[in-house]
């Protein structure tokens, strides 16, 4: 027997909220029935564009019985108090990366799962890229030997855009500029291949002619709890690029995509690169992998919306969106050290203690 879609809202109409619409338009698993935005304005053109039915309030989606779950596209400030609205209506949560704008308020939502008994999604959506998946397996079986060494970076040009007017000028906005908006996918990416993020080091740069808040370049080093190292870097004044390279004793592997195609997932496989060297086989003799078709907003998706019928958290777990953002402040400690290695489990320590002493102020 057919299993119908599970029906879900989604509050914040801008730009992604749209991408995402489009996604699910595509799938038998989820289908969005109801959006909001605080602009009136939004929400008619979001239903004409799209033909979703607005509602003129939280509450009229909060209170629908039909509504499973809620996918949240609002300002990462917005996470926090948006998703405990949904949480305590019963509803599950899926909210855009990063899970928060800071981590104390991440743990705070990775909370909300006991509490209210549902379930967190957070749009880590780069490792279910094919090509993702792809590297995985043959770690996993072997295929690569002992992995030693990753690297990995994301770029573009969004600092020559820059404004006072976008919210990604400002360093409370944005800590780190390309750490927090573009690394932080790598930094996920990274952890699902290579295992636990011990700890990080890192530099940044400001180089940007718009004169910005915040820093522009970012290098950060990762090291690993089972003794690998890797890299991940993020220039934000250059063309877009996302690629990721893992070397092991018996092989390494490359995957890049045309960064123009982000946006529409289902046409990465047409123009991405996936090739696997072997033993001491130089470049030229690289064997050029097949990049399948897939599409990773909308596997994302549907793994929420498998949340949302089953209770269980996934894959895109809350304690992966925090892991995330850890390994960003601890980069961000780093940089203020002059590069020292910052523990990643001392930055989660010192945020869950935060978080427990204002519960007991509140208290």
């Amino acid at each position: 027997m057919k299993t119908k879609p599970v029906k879900v809202g989604i509050v914040g109409l801008g730009r992604w909220a749209k991408v995402l619409t489009r996604t699910c338009a595509n799938s038998q698993e989820i289908e969005i029935v109801a959006g909001y935005s605080r602009s009136e304005e939004k929400r008619q053109a979001f239903e004409q564009e799209l033909g979703v039915p607005s509602v003129p309030d939280m509450k009229a989606m909060l209170s629908n019985p039909e509504i499973a779950g809620v996918i949240l596209t609002v300002p990462n400030e917005q996470h926090l108090p948006v998703g405990a609205q949904v949480a305590q209506a019963r509803k599950h949560v899926y909210t855009e990366k990063p899970i928060a704008s800071t981590l104390e308020d991440g743990l705070k939502i990775a909370a909300l799962e006991q509490q209210y008994g549902i379930t967190v999604t957070v749009g880590h959506s780069a490792r279910l890229m094919a090509g993702i998946r792809q590297i995985r397996a043959a770690i996993d079986s072997g295929e690569l030997g002992r992995i030693a060494f990753m690297e990995a970076n994301f770029s573009n040009e969004r600092a020559l855009e820059l404004t006072p007017k976008a919210w990604r000028w400002y360093k409370d906005k944005a800590p780190g500029g390309p750490l927090s908006q573009l690394a932080i996918h790598q930094f996920d990416v990274l952890h699902y291949l290579g295992g636990e993020v011990v700890e990080a080091s890192a530099m940044a740069a400001k180089l940007s002619p718009v004169g910005a808040e915040v820093d522009d370049q970012s290098m950060t080093l990762l090291k690993f709890a089972d003794g690998k190292v890797g890299y991940v870097g993020s220039c934000w004044t250059s063309p877009g690029v996302f690629s990721v390279r893992v070397f092991g004793s018996k092989g390494l592997m490359h995957y890049e995509i045309d960064f123009n195609t982000w946006d529409t997932p289902g046409q990465l496989h047409k123009n991405a690169t996936l090739y696997i060297q072997r033993g001491k086989d130089g470049y030229a003799k690289r064997q050029e992998l097949q990049v399948p078709e897939s599409d990773m907003f909308r596997t994302e998706l549907e793994m929420f919306a498998n949340s949302c019928r089953t209770g269980k958290p996934g894959e895109l777990s809350a304690y992966n969106g925090n892991v995330a953002v850890a390994i960003v402040y601890a980069a961000l400690r780093s940089i203020e050290t002059n590069g020292q290695y910052t523990r990643i489990a001392d930055v989660l320590r010192e945020a869950q203690a935060r978080v427990r002493e204002r519960v007991h102020d509140v208290a």
